[in-house]
């Protein structure tokens, strides 16, 4: 298949957990012998403050880390859709592109409905800021990819597509895998941003104290984090080291005993199931994980054989020092972890459902590409 995605970015993934797994996604496929191209904004936001910050650099590193992979740069008002779709079997609309964009796309889908039109939404806006998605045109879809249970059944109940489907994330595990190869050099590291209000008072009862009163040697990294933050974090003898590529933290989980999840309150309460990528990347490399309350209502893993739960502050302390202590216990963790990363939860998993649904939607006549069309056209005419 010819398939083109449109996402925020595939190059940045700075405040922007979405790039990891479009980069599974993309070079799974690629694997598969599929034609993939990603496109995305000139004005990307992930892109801007990555370069502002840090050079162009990381662009470099990302491209040395993935040599398979690209993405084409455009300009909104300057894209032809004619052009660039011409051919394509799949095309993928990510929900952090401009409302303005989606319509167009979906508008040159009514045209031409020779390919499958997806919007894939990986946010909790849909529960969260219900009247700022009003503003996507999703009707000319195919159908909506949600990264969870909650998320599809709002999309059923609101009867905005004619199709949804439940499409969680997963780990890239070329990428996200045990590096034995690396020696340890302190107890917990966690890798998250700070996440504006949504976490703040969380991250300080699960994260901040019961580092400082197990007096762990901790290390943290992400982005966003005000200087008050910055400030507390030192208060309590934690190193902060800022942005980290995404393709280099199974080093850090390898360098570390034990890492934790911390979701976003939104998640927590509106979004039950949902876990964001973290849980499925630290998992993959074998690093034991403790979570602070989340309900994983679709079953995705075995609480307490993959990761253990802290309900409070306290059981954080509690269950840190019990993991540290006990290393039978760690061992275990990261083996059921990552037995139910490489059964379940994988890209290539993804890739499979993907592929999927899109036989469900497409009849076997209009799953025959424009390029395709032209090659027997052509023959035909030989024959007459």
């Amino acid at each position: 298949m010819r398939i083109a995605m449109f996402y925020h970015s595939l190059v940045s993934d700075w405040n922007h957990g979405n790039a990891h797994f479009l980069r599974g996604v993309v070079t799974e496929l690629r694997s598969r012998g599929h034609r993939v191209q990603v496109y995305e904004p000139k004005d990307s936001w992930s892109r801007i403050n990555l370069v502002q910050e840090h050079g162009t650099d990381p662009i470099d590193n990302f491209r040395r880390a993935y040599p398979g992979l690209s993405s084409i740069q455009y300009h909104s008002q300057k894209f032809d859709l004619d052009r660039e779709l011409d051919g394509v079997d799949l095309v993928i609309v990510h929900e952090w592109n401009a409302p303005e964009l989606v319509r167009r796309i979906g508008e040159h889908h009514r045209r031409n409905p020779c390919h499958t039109l997806l919007f894939h939404d990986t946010h909790h806006r849909m529960v969260t800021d219900p009247k700022s998605m009003e503003q996507y045109a999703l009707g000319e879809y195919d159908g909506v990819l949600a990264y969870g249970n909650v998320l599809r059944e709002l999309y059923e109940i609101t009867g905005r597509v004619r199709h949804a489907w439940t499409w969680h994330e997963a780990a890239d595990t070329r990428v996200f895998r045990p590096r034995n190869d690396l020696e340890v050099e302190g107890d917990l590291v966690w890798v998250g941003n700070w996440g504006d209000d949504e976490r703040s008072a969380e991250l300080q009862e699960f994260l901040v104290r019961p580092i400082r009163n197990l007096k762990l040697k901790a290390r943290i990294w992400g982005v966003r984090y005000p200087e008050a933050a910055r400030k507390e974090l030192a208060g309590a003898d934690i190193e902060y080291r800022g942005w980290l590529p995404n393709f280099e933290a199974p080093a850090e989980f390898a360098r570390h005993k034990v890492t934790v999840h911390v979701p976003r309150r939104p998640y927590v309460k509106a979004l039950p199931g949902i876990p964001t990528i973290r849980p499925f990347e630290a998992l993959a490399c074998g690093i034991p994980l403790v979570s602070s309350p989340w309900n994983d209502s679709e079953g995705l893993f075995r609480p307490g054989i993959d990761y253990l739960e802290a309900k409070t502050g306290s059981q954080m302390e509690e269950k840190l020092r019990t993991i540290l202590s006990e290393p039978a216990l760690a061992q275990s963790l990261r083996d059921h972890g990552l037995e139910t990363i490489r059964t379940r939860h994988t890209c290539a998993h993804r890739v499979d459902e993907l592929l999927e649904i899109v036989d469900r939607i497409n009849p076997p006549a209009r799953s025959v590409s424009t390029d395709s069309q032209k090659t027997l056209l052509a023959s035909a005419n030989v024959l007459l």
